[in-house]
């Protein structure tokens, strides 16, 4: 087996036990990224010649990962994968970059992703598209779409994403990886440039549950740089990991299994509850009728917070500065029009209209009120379950240009993953099988508010007895070690190997 292939913490044993060098890891990580950069443009700035070997002990030192590219990182570029950041580079780090250097990580860039983290496909951002390692024709999922990519192509063992709606879980799904959104306000959010402030969170992807919990057990922790940071001790992930799911009490809300599911996705999530009952879990069906109204809730509040949250970028004190402006409010309306891209002004205007004079309460307002119903219905689930079971999106991974012709049918396909989002509960997507093309399909485990062990262990004890998270793209095209990566042009790509 190629390092590449290894989990991120078979990789950390590897380390330790001196059967292969930090410097032989990196080389392959390096020659990975010129096989696959040009192929997947997972990645907007590659800083692997930067990488500073690993100092501290941990099980993930000297592991390389990625960050998402709207994640702060000190002196090196954080763009957003938008024009208006192009060139930005932060003065301080997020707290999450801190934790992982101090544990020991090998940071090899920032990853791409749509612009704001606005879409589904990772098809918005300035520095184009990301492609699926399982198919270059296809979208990989977003926003968090290079995380997911470059970890199924092996360019990383893991990668730092965020997710307001399903950024993480459903490109995880879509390239045959496991992705974890915890609860609200373990993680926190200090340096992540916002979306969606009451929605965002940021989480790991990678190829286990087991590297996943490896990896919040470094990030998670009460911060006093975010008030929304929680307090008590929710860490230890890993070591509550046994794979024993006897006893345990699984949902699957019918509302989740009807029209538009896709056939081979919804068999293969059943399978998922198959595979947990014959471990000794208890699976039976349930009702969330609050189904029908999680999408619109969610996009008239998410618009809303991004509304407020992208009015700082006005090409006054950082980022992308619009030309031949008469007064301050050109200056605004020029940076503004040239700097973002239409995803993101489609939301601007979204939000600003639910948020104005006469419509407040007639939207914003009634969507809070919706929020916090789905809650309530989840909560009173959590009273007979521990956990529920759900697909992670209605299809597998789309063409590339699809769901952008049809923005509409690219909102609802995240109908199985905002509703976490609006609740603030943790959900991991779990790789469950392919489709007749052969492409990943994903399921969701959702658990109660800090119930993030439980997710992680049900998670785990499905891949006890399954090997769909072991498997790679192996048709995946490959250069010979040494091939320049080009950035594309008018990307201002940084560090390039």
């Amino acid at each position: 087996m190629g390092l590449c292939e290894l989990t991120a913490l078979e990789l950390g044993a590897a380390l330790r036990q001196g059967q292969v060098s930090p410097a032989e890891v990196l080389e392959a990580a390096k020659a990975r990224i010129r096989s696959c950069q040009s192929e997947n443009n997972a990645f907007i700035t590659v800083t692997a010649d930067q990488a500073a070997p690993a100092s501290a002990s941990s099980p993930l030192s000297g592991v390389p990962m990625a960050l998402k590219d709207n994640i702060c990182t000190k002196g090196v570029m954080t763009s957003c994968a938008s024009k208006i950041l192009g060139g930005f580079q932060p003065p301080y780090d997020a707290t999450v970059a801190e934790r992982l250097r101090q544990a020991g990580a090998v940071c090899l860039g920032k990853l791409n992703m749509d612009e704001f983290a606005m879409g589904s496909t990772s098809e918005t951002s300035f520095y184009g598209p990301v492609r699926n390692p399982w198919d270059l024709s296809r979208a990989p999922g977003g926003s968090s779409g290079g995380a997911a990519a470059a970890v199924a192509a092996g360019e990383v063992w893991y990668a730092i994403g965020s997710d307001t709606g399903g950024s993480i879980r459903q490109p995880a799904a879509y390239c045959g990886v496991t992705g974890m959104k915890p609860t609200y306000g373990t993680v926190s959010r200090y340096g992540l440039i916002a979306y969606a402030s009451s929605l965002d969170q940021m989480g790991p992807i990678a190829r286990s549950a087991t590297d996943c919990a490896a990896v919040l057990d470094i990030i998670q922790g009460q911060d006093k740089r975010d008030g929304t940071s929680l307090a008590g001790d929710y860490g230890r992930l890993l070591e509550g990991l046994t794979g024993d799911v006897r006893g345990l009490r699984v949902g699957l809300p019918a509302e989740c299994f009807g029209d538009g599911l896709d056939p081979e996705v919804k068999d293969a999530v059943l399978a998922v509850a198959g595979v947990l009952k014959s471990r000794g879990a208890v699976v039976e069906e349930c009702s969330l009728p609050v189904m029908d109204y999680v999408v619109p809730a969610y996009y008239i509040i998410a618009c809303a917070e991004a509304s407020s949250n992208l009015s700082r970028f006005d090409g006054v004190k950082y980022g992308w500065r619009a030309e031949g402006y008469e007064d301050l409010t050109d200056l605004y309306r020029k940076t503004r029009t040239e700097g973002f891209g239409s995803e993101v002004k489609r939301r601007i205007l979204l939000g600003t209209f639910v948020l104005s004079t006469g419509y407040y309460d007639a939207y914003y307002k009634k969507a809070l009120q919706v929020k916090a119903l789905i809650k309530q219905a989840y909560d009173e689930a959590f009273q007979r379950y521990d956990l529920l079971l759900t697909p992670i999106a209605p299809t597998t991974a789309p063409k590339l240009g699809e769901s952008l012709r049809d923005p509409l049918k690219m909102y609802l396909s995240d109908i199985y993953t905002v509703p976490l989002n609006l609740a603030g509960l943790p959900g991991i997507s779990v790789p469950c099988g392919f489709d007749s093309r052969g492409l990943p399909i994903g399921a969701q485990l959702i658990g109660p508010p800090l119930g993030d062990r439980a997710v992680l262990n049900a998670a785990h004890g499905f891949q006890l007895e399954t090997d769909y998270h072991k498997r790679h793209p192996r048709e995946y095209p490959l250069r010979q070690p040494g091939a320049d990566i080009s950035p594309q042009e008018g990307t201002g790509t940084e560090g390039v190997i």
